[in-house]
Parts: C-alpha cells; structure tokens; sequence
C-alpha cells in the first residue's frame, strides 16, 4: 500500500499551489458536512469525524509554507541538506527545525495509528467508506440506450451504483476506474450502475449530447440510468458527487462512498460481499 501523506489525503498534488490546496481542503471538508453525513448513520459519522480531523491537520500543515517545508523534508520530498538554510533563513536552530520537523512526523504516524484502528474501513486506503445495512431504494430511470434500468433487476448479484455529472471533475477521474473495475469482475457478478443526475444536465439535446460524449470518451460500457427528476438521487441522499453506494446480493445498502473511489476499492468491497454471501450460504446448507 502506497504512504498516505498530506497530499494525497487532500487529493492534491505534491507541488500544487497554495490556491488548489485550499480549494481541495474546502472540497474535502464539504463531503464531511454534519448535514450530510447524519443521514448515512453513526458508522459514516464515526469516520466523518476522524476524517475532518485529518484534512484539519493536513490544511494546517500545508497551508504555512514554512510548515509545508518541513513536512515535505519530513518525508523525503525536499533534501535534508537544506535545513541548515532553512533554518538560517527563518533564524532558527538546528534543534528548532528538527523539532518541526519530528512535529510533522508525529502528525503522520497519528494519522496512520487512526487508519489502522478504525474498524469500519474495508481496507487502509485514503478513500472513505462508510459501512451500513439499510434495503436500497428502488430504482426504475430510463436508460441511455433506451428502455428502464431497474435496480430489482439484479437481485442475487453485487451493484454498484455511482451518481455523477458530465461536469464533476472527480468523476472524470473516477470513471475509467469503474469501467476496468466492470470489466475485470462482471462475469464474476459484478453490476456498475451509472445513474446520471440528468436534471442538472444541460436541458434537451444538447444535455443528451453531453451525456452520451461523456460516456463514449471513457469507453463506459456498465448501465448508464438518467435522472431526469432527481427523484432518485433524493431517494439516495446524495449531495456531493461523485458517490457510490455497494448494494448486496439481498438488495441491502452495504457500503457508501461519497467521493472518488479506486478499481482496487471497488474489487476489494465485491470480495468481500462475495465471501459474506457464500458464507452465509454455507451455513444454511
């Protein structure tokens, strides 16, 4: 597993200006709103809270330059052979610039230790996922390519449903993960369903064209459902997108994410269903 830093808990890149790391810190934050995350019950909440915590600490670090500097010798992104001029220029000691420094990786080693001990995480990755157990509301939207995408439909296999827009830049990133995912696991039982929040789509034509493009660009080849009323997504709580809901064999809500997920999430959450429902299998024969 690759080290989480600071900058990949924010989702930035190492050399990202000050302005994107703000802006990806409000991002962050917003996908960890109380309002939201009250809906998804006290399993997201526990993680909400540890994750706020994080991007905090994280902010807190990256935003001060001096801070930031420190950090990156911290974990091998700035030579240690500038601490002598680091500390020359901020007219700090040695020891003083060792002590920020051992304050920064006391920062990371906490947040490593709160990863490891949370136990509602399928697996330690810097995707956030919350674990529940609620029956999936029914879905029935029309399809991209016509006729009625039904969530009833694919009862006895895994799906994911994943809500996004053709505007969503995190969705943009997300998709070609989905669709290796897709074409790795269907004939193992895996389902994708790409529902559309269509209503906040360009009206008509011109929004069917975005879609479709959308879709063509990235090579989709899992269910796109459109919806045009927004009804479903109500139905789903969705606020920020992209986000994803984990749907059993049973038709029960397992897992939720509400931002950008990996292929490694998505096949790691599908074995896990799968291994809870052979079990559960097992243990009725």
């Amino acid at each position: 597993m690759a080290m989480e830093t600071y900058y990949t808990l924010l989702d930035v890149p190492i050399d990202a200006p000050q302005a994107d790391i703000e802006a990806a810190y409000r991002r962050q934050r917003e996908q960890y709103n109380p309002e939201r995350v009250t809906a998804l019950g006290e399993d997201f909440q526990s993680i909400a809270t540890v994750r706020t915590a994080d991007l905090d600490r994280a902010y807190t670090v990256l935003s001060d330059p001096r801070r930031r500097h420190d950090y990156d010798v911290s974990i091998g992104l700035a030579p240690r052979t500038q601490l002598d001029v680091v500390a020359r220029r901020a007219g700090l000691s040695r020891r003083e610039v060792g002590l920020a420094i051992g304050g920064a990786l006391m920062g990371l080693l906490v947040i490593a230790v709160v990863w490891v001990l949370s136990g509602q995480r399928v697996r330690q990755n810097i995707t956030p996922v919350g674990e529940v157990r609620r029956p999936a509301p029914e879905l029935a939207l029309p399809s991209l390519e016509g006729g009625t995408v039904r969530l009833s439909d694919y009862r006895g296999k895994v799906v994911l449903l994943n809500f996004w827009g053709t505007w969503c830049q995190p969705c943009k990133e997300e998709t070609p993960a989905l669709q290796r995912a897709y074409q790795k696991l269907r004939d193992q039982g895996l389902v994708i369903i790409g529902v559309d929040l269509r209503n906040q789509e360009r009206s008509g034509a011109d929004g069917d064209a975005d879609v479709r493009k959308f879709i063509e660009g990235y090579g989709v080849t899992y269910p796109i459902a459109l919806d045009t009323t927004g009804d479903v997504a109500r139905a789903y709580q969705i606020l920020p997108i992209p986000t994803s809901y984990f749907v059993d064999q049973s038709g029960t809500i397992r897992y939720i994410a509400v931002s950008k997920i990996t292929e490694a999430d998505v096949e790691a959450i599908f074995n896990r269903l799968k291994r809870e429902a052979a079990a559960v299998a097992g243990a009725g024969s």
